[in-house]
C-alpha cells in the first residue's frame, strides 16, 4: 500500500496529475450527487463547432470569423459532441495513466522538479488519445439528443464590434453575459456600414449557422 501512494505522489509529475485526477473524480462524486452525472454541468463552455459560412454564395466572409486555433484544438477532441467536463476528464485521466507508467518505463523517481518535463511528452499524446477515447462517446451523447452547451438567447441583447461590417460582409462582435465573454459571427440587417467598437443590437438570426443579424444601436453617443 505504502508502494502505491509513493507512486501517486512521487515525482513531481506523478503528484501533479494525481491530484489533477482526484479533483476530477471530486467533481463528478459531487455532479453524481446533484443528479447531473451525465455531465452537462459544464460552466458554461461553448465552442462554435458547428459553423457554416454557406449560407448565401454571395457573402463576403471576414478572416476573423473563422475558427480559432484553440476552438479547432477543442472540436478535434470532440469537445461540442461531448460535454466539456467529460473530454477534459477524460484527457486528465488518460494523462494520469500515461505518466505513472512513464515514471516506471523511464526511472524518473530521482529526477527531482524536472519530472514534471514529462507532462509535456505526455499531453500530446494524452491529446491524440483523448480523440480516439471519446468517439464511443459521441455516439451515446448523440443518442442522447445531445447537440452541444445549451445556448444563451441573444436575441435583443447589445454587443460591441470586434471589426467593421457592411454589406454582406460577416465580422465579430462580442457580449458579455454574467461572467461570460461570448464571441459571434455577425451581420449587418440592411447592409449599412457599422465599425469597429460601435454598439450594436442582436435582432435576428440566420438559421441553420451560427451568424446574427445586428443594427447599430441607437444611444446619446450617436444621435
Amino acid at each position: 500500500m505504502t508502494g502505491i501512494l509513493d507512486l501517486l505522489f512521487h515525482p513531481l509529475a506523478n503528484a501533479i496529475m494525481t491530484i489533477l485526477a482526484g479533483l476530477s473524480a471530486l467533481y463528478w462524486v459531487f455532479t453524481f450527487l446533484a443528479g447531473d452525472f451525465l455531465g452537462h454541468m459544464d460552466f458554461g463552455v461553448d465552442f462554435d463547432t458547428d459553423v457554416d459560412l454557406d449560407v448565401d454564395a454571395g457573402l463576403d466572409v471576414d478572416g476573423g470569423a473563422e475558427l480559432s486555433g484553440f476552438e479547432k484544438a477543442m472540436q478535434y477532441i470532440n469537445v461540442g459532441k461531448v460535454p466539456f467536463m467529460v473530454v477534459l476528464s477524460v484527457f486528465k485521466f488518460i494523462a494520469w495513466i500515461g505518466t505513472l507508467v512513464s515514471s516506471v518505463a523511464f526511472n524518473t523517481f530521482n529526477w527531482g522538479w524536472k519530472s514534471a518535463l514529462l507532462l509535456i511528452p505526455v499531453f500530446i499524446i494524452t491529446f491524440f488519445l483523448t480523440r480516439l477515447a471519446t468517439r464511443p462517446l459521441v455516439k451515446i451523447y448523440r443518442q442522447m439528443g445531445y447537440n452541444g452547451e445549451e445556448a444563451h438567447d441573444l436575441l435583443g441583447r447589445t454587443a460591441l464590434m470586434r471589426s467593421d461590417i457592411s454589406g454582406t460582409k460577416i465580422g465579430n462582435a462580442e457580449l458579455r453575459i454574467h461572467t461570460d465573454l461570448i464571441r459571434i459571427n455577425v451581420q449587418s440587417k440592411d447592409g449599412r456600414t457599422i465599425g469597429y467598437n460601435q454598439d450594436v443590437t442582436i435582432v435576428d438570426e440566420v438559421k441553420g449557422s451560427n451568424i446574427y443579424i445586428v443594427q447599430a444601436e441607437v444611444n446619446l453617443n450617436n444621435i
